[in-house]
């Protein structure tokens, strides 16, 4: 298992590792072959300044008759080394080196002109073998060395990516932890700087994943009583009237109450299909539209949904257009809502307006009523929650909540200022905008 764990491809912690130890080795192997090659270098310089410092102590040792050059004893003798005079023709006229092996031995000779009209030079060739030997001790100790420092990188490898890690595990087991009966916030105070942007991210998610368990065990909850509650009312009548004969208005009544309460029954039936279809919307795509030729477009329909409840719609878009990147479906929806709802609550005779503009935050649509007014103390956004007279199932703003939070939108309710009506906003952040024209 421990193998299997080490040698995985897709570990952050092996990919680190093995990017830290290549770079590190590199690096050693690039200095090492520098250091060396530097070393090699400044000893051969060493010997080269030897050679010529001999041979210039040789050059002044001698004097010259007629014959040529009669040798004296020279001032110092250099061990391993040998002097000669040769005549070399071929040889350039200033000072030359030259390499060569002999019985296995490496010798390096200097030519140092001494005339240059006959071609004389002497010849200083020294026995650099023990050199030779020296740079190979040096080598295999660097070799050594680097054994020894890419074990200790290896092990700081492993050190340094446990200590790296170690916010991510921290996080991740948090995570694990998570469930619905156990979603906390996690304590952004104790991780690095660079992983506080995640944190507070993870954070804002368990706030909405809270949301939506909360809701949606409500939502149940409410499902149950709701359909629970019609239900024993339409057995009860029915059994009522089964006790004794009864005349057929009876039955007839009877049966019509229970059909009026069936087509209740449908009715939120559908709205809770609507809470499965909206959830399937969320994974639409994202597609860029103009936004005020989209709530346009749509009011010109409201109008004639206005029209036929002898009310009207006044229209008031800016600026002429808008681009957004948004989920089209659900956006429609939470309008439609607001809409629909202003038009329910506003007396025949009235207008409902439907005004957009936007700032440097983002763009908002408003839908102003002039009906009753709300009541701002009360979730208004928790299902199966009634106001008004007008009935209806309480899931339309419950769904239109859950619209808004998969789009980033935020809306809310309020009454107006001089309390003839009520101001339903949708607002949408300019993160999610693309250009304003």
């Amino acid at each position: 298992m421990l193998s299997k764990k080490i040698l995985n491809k897709n570990s952050i912690r092996n990919k680190f590792i093995l990017q830290l130890v290549v770079a590190s080795v590199a690096l050693i192997v690039i200095f090492s072959t520098i250091l060396f090659n530097y070393i090699k270098i400044s000893i051969y310089e060493d010997v080269a300044d030897d050679l010529q410092k001999t041979a210039e102590l040789f050059s002044n040792s001698i004097r010259y008759n007629k014959s040529g050059i009669d040798i004296f004893k020279p001032n110092e003798n250099i061990p391993n080394t040998k002097i000669l005079v040769v005549v070399r023709p071929d040889l350039p006229l200033k000072i030359s080196y030259e390499q060569f092996s002999l019985y296995n031995k490496h010798y390096i000779r200097l030519y140092y002109p001494l005339d240059i009209k006959k071609f004389t030079f002497a010849a200083v060739t020294k026995d650099v073998s023990s050199t030779d030997v020296l740079l190979q001790k040096i080598l295999k100790n660097i070799f050594i060395i680097n054994l020894i420092t890419m074990v200790f990188i290896i092990f700081y490898a492993l050190f340094l990516s446990q200590i790296l890690l170690n916010p991510i595990r921290s996080l991740t087991l948090r995570l694990s932890r998570l469930n619905e009966n156990f979603l906390t916030h996690i304590d952004i105070d104790d991780l690095p700087s660079e992983f506080i942007p995640l944190g507070v991210t993870i954070n804002k998610l368990i706030d909405r994943i809270k949301t939506f368990v909360k809701y949606q065990k409500e939502l149940f909850i409410g499902i149950a009583h709701e359909l629970k509650t019609p239900l024993a009312v339409m057995k009860t009548k029915n059994e009522v009237t089964l006790i004794k004969k009864r005349e057929i208005d009876k039955y007839i009544q009877t049966l019509k109450l229970n059909n009026k309460t069936i087509d209740e029954m449908n009715k939120m039936i559908s709205n809770i299909l609507e809470i499965g279809r909206q959830e399937g919307a969320q994974f639409e795509k994202p597609v860029e539209l103009d936004l005020v030729a989209f709530i346009g477009e749509h009011a010109n329909n409201f109008k004639l949904l206005a029209h036929h409840e002898n009310k009207d719609i006044i229209i008031n878009l800016k600026p002429e257009s808008y681009l957004i990147k948004t989920q089209s479906t659900l956006l429609l929806h939470i309008l439609q809502n607001f809409v629909q709802n202003a038009i329910k609550f506003t007396p025949e005779g009235k207008r409902v307006e439907i005004r957009t503009y936007n700032d440097e935050k983002g763009f908002y649509i408003e839908i102003i009523d002039e009906g009753p007014g709300i009541d701002e103390s009360k979730d208004l956004f928790a299902p199966f929650k009634r106001f008004g007279d007008k009935g209806g199932t309480g899931l339309g703003l419950f769904l239109a909540k859950g619209a808004a939070d998969a789009i980033g939108a935020t809306i809310g309710l309020k009454n107006r200022s001089d309390k003839k009506g009520s101001i339903a906003t949708i607002f949408l952040p300019v993160v999610n905008c693309c250009e304003i024209a």
